[in-house]
């Protein structure tokens, strides 16, 4: 079966094994470092092989064409990956693998520095949250100095709508002695407009707070909106905390 039969719209061409030395993903990495090979070439040398017709570069160009971006193949699970031509479960996993180093990498440096903007907090959780098909509410709990101390879920709901009481959201903080903390949840339809529910447990999220002498930071709901609009919604830059 040719690649064009199975789904890759690629033309026949070179195995890797074919190409000018220095044109080959791994000896090109060595020679010149990685930050001279492209996206495919990187996410090929992962690959390692790819399929009759189409090498592991042709094969990368197409799962980045599938996703539209390195960022939308960073947000697939395994099962979603194997299913490209010339993917297999093991190829799959060594992606997903991959990313996920790719992003606690960059989360390690910004639970370094000081949680005190929703820019910062949509940075550090977007990439997990927005792959989810279902709303997760989540507890960032934070030290005096606002660092980060770890990130607990405390619901995992529907498509629309995660269900959460205030003393599930506090629990994490009073276990891990937190000083203040920082409560996400991700809108899986893309839009981060605040629902009428949002606002009520923002409500009762500040009256517990005040109870417990928690200090409550935000309240941020992290979306993926088409339209242009910032994709986070902030209840502190709304006036609301």
């Amino acid at each position: 079966m040719k690649a064009t039969d199975r789904g890759l719209e690629t033309a026949p061409t070179f195995k890797i094994s074919e190409m000018p030395v220095a044109e080959r993903p791994r000896e090109k990495l060595l020679a010149r470092g990685a930050t001279a090979l492209t996206d495919p070439e990187l996410i090929a040398i992962l690959l390692r092989t790819g399929l009759p017709g189409a090498n592991a570069v042709d094969v990368a160009r197409q799962l980045l064409k599938q996703y539209d971006s390195l960022s939308g193949l960073s947000r697939c699970t395994v099962p979603e990956i194997e299913k490209i031509p010339g993917i297999g479960k093991a190829k799959a996993v060594h992606l997903v693998a991959a990313f996920q180093l790719g992003q606690r990498l960059a989360n390690e440096r910004l639970t370094r520095q000081k949680l005190d903007s929703p820019e910062l907090v949509y940075e550090l959780m977007a990439a997990e949250m927005r792959a989810l098909h279902k709303e997760s509410l989540r507890v960032i709990l934070l030290d005096t100095r606002y660092h980060h101390l770890g990130t607990e879920q405390v619901s995992l709901g529907s498509v629309n709508e995660s269900i959460a009481h205030p003393r599930d959201v506090f629990r994490p903080a009073v276990v891990a002695s937190a000083y203040a903390i920082i409560v996400v949840h991700n809108h899986p339809s893309g839009d981060p407009s605040p629902s009428q529910s949002d606002h009520s447990l923002t409500r009762r999220l500040v009256e517990a707070a005040e109870l417990l002498q928690i200090k409550l930071l935000d309240h941020v709901i992290i979306g993926a909106p088409a339209d242009g609009r910032p994709p986070y919604f902030s209840f502190k830059e709304a006036g609301v905390l």
